[in-house]
């Protein structure tokens, strides 16, 4: 009994690699105006279909004083049409806002909110994200009203948003820190 729940461990094992390994995207939509700080994460995809919503956690507002570091945007999740969540490297701070969906279609462009350098300051990076969706309409939810919204990305030449990678600075104690500075929308056919 046990080798056969093993063998069909190995068998869904195997049938989750190669699903997970067949799926391709068509092009990459990025936004000129992320933060200079920390690594990329994996290229994650929805493993079928596309993105049609999403959330963002985000952490709230730690005070005016020196030693109170904020993060503010720590990561992106897409929702995508097949049931399932995906989310690339993350930040560990903040809570995670309600999905916000499209009302028709899929997501196809996106913008970054990003504050820029603040020297001797409290840098923060990004902190917000907002979507077109395929018929035009913008979508977005609440964060801190820091820094502006940048250019839109072009919108996917072909298909739609089915994956991301995201570009975070890891914690690691220092007294100010980013979480969250940049993110590759990834578009499927």
């Amino acid at each position: 009994m046990v080798l056969w729940v093993r063998a069909v461990q190995s068998l869904i094992l195997i049938h989750c690699l190669w699903m997970s390994e067949a799926r391709q995207h068509s092009s990459v939509i990025t936004v000129p105006n992320g933060g200079a700080w920390g690594t990329w994460g994996d290229v994650v995809l929805c493993p079928q279909g596309y993105a049609y919503g999403f959330s963002i956690k985000v952490q709230e507002y730690q005070g005016a004083f020196l030693w109170q570091d904020d993060t503010s945007l720590n990561s992106i999740r897409l929702y995508c049409t097949n049931g399932s969540a995906i989310e690339s490297k993350a930040g560990p701070q903040g809570t995670w806002s309600d999905v916000v969906k499209c009302s028709k279609g899929y997501l196809v462009a996106f913008s970054l909110q990003v504050v820029g350098d603040q020297g001797i300051g409290d840098d923060v990076a990004a902190n917000n994200i907002q979507f077109t969706c395929e018929d035009g309409a913008t979508v977005v939810t609440k964060s801190h009203d820091w820094g502006t919204f940048g250019q839109w990305s072009q919108r996917c030449p072909e298909g739609y948003i089915c994956g991301l990678q995201t570009k975070v600075e890891d914690m690691a104690g220092r007294i100010d820190e980013t979480a969250l500075n940049d993110v590759k929308m990834f578009c499927c056919k």
